[in-house]
């Protein structure tokens, strides 16, 4: 058995591993900074890290990894900045398709993929049809993604129809609305985490994070290895997820669980 292996099955022993994990990965720019190097360095150390903590969350037992990959602001950044995130995303499609079937990770994507370059977009849609049956986790990479982008989407595609008279507005209520997100698909993210030290969200996921736990990690996203991702999981594993009840109420629903799971195995 392998160390990681052994670390990962202990791991899963301590508590509940988040179903889905979201990661606004941060801190590429500040890491080659800090060595002299130029941003691009940055980015390009980021790309492996995003292979590594993928393989790893899978591994531990992860449903749905979203990654924040590249945000609507992001295109105010400098254009040869731009140019170079898209060249990496391009060339990391084509070369790591296999690798996820490999691992059986499906891909998936949120947000306004029409903005992407139409060599980013083929790229991606060949990627997500070879991966398409892949059942151990899926990867969803957030692009050209922003929360108020998302919800305001939601709100002209919910005000078409009202408009048609096809629905009431007294219909509308969190489970109708949550049909019209690009995330409808997923459950909301049990986990949040930043890396880099930074405390906001970034427009990220503004709807589904209403009860997400969070982690904020001091270390750049390039540096970010399966030792963050563990102490992350292990602080998740910690936190008691009331969903706007008290204790009590989470202690007696465990008691219930507990008793009519004996009961069906006995």
């Amino acid at each position: 058995m392998s160390a990681s292996k052994k670390i990962f099955d202990q791991l899963k022993l301590s508590g509940d591993i988040p179903q889905h994990i979201a990661i606004i990965m941060d801190g590429n720019g500040r890491w080659a900074k800090k060595r002299g190097l130029p941003r691009a360095a940055g980015h390009k150390k980021g790309v492996d890290t995003v292979k590594e903590i993928t393989e790893n969350c899978a591994e531990i037992g992860v449903k749905y990894l979203t990654l924040y990959t590249f945000s609507t602001e992001n295109w105010n950044r400098p254009k040869d900045e731009v140019s170079t995130l898209m060249r990496l995303l391009l060339r990391s499609l084509k070369e790591r398709v296999s690798e996820l079937n490999e691992n059986n990770i499906r891909l998936s994507t949120i947000g306004n993929i029409s903005a992407l370059p139409s060599a980013v977009q083929n790229e991606l849609k060949e990627a997500i049809e070879k991966t398409k049956n892949n059942n151990k986790m899926t990867l969803n990479l957030a692009l050209s993604y922003s929360g108020r982008w998302e919800l305001i989407e939601a709100i002209k595609s919910i005000g078409k129809l009202v408009s048609q008279k096809k629905i009431d507005v007294e219909d509308i209520n969190e489970n109708s609305l949550k049909n019209y997100l690009t995330t409808k698909d997923i459950p909301d993210p049990d986990l949040l985490i930043r890396t880099s030290g930074e405390f906001r969200v970034s427009n990220f996921l503004l709807w589904q994070i209403a009860y997400t736990e969070f982690f904020i990690s001091d270390v750049f996203w390039p540096d970010f290895n399966k030792h963050h991702l563990i102490d992350a999981i292990k602080s998740y594993q910690n936190r008691e997820r009331r969903f706007g009840r008290v204790s009590n109420q989470i202690k007696e629903n465990k008691k219930v669980k507990g008793f009519n799971n004996a009961q069906i195995h006995s």
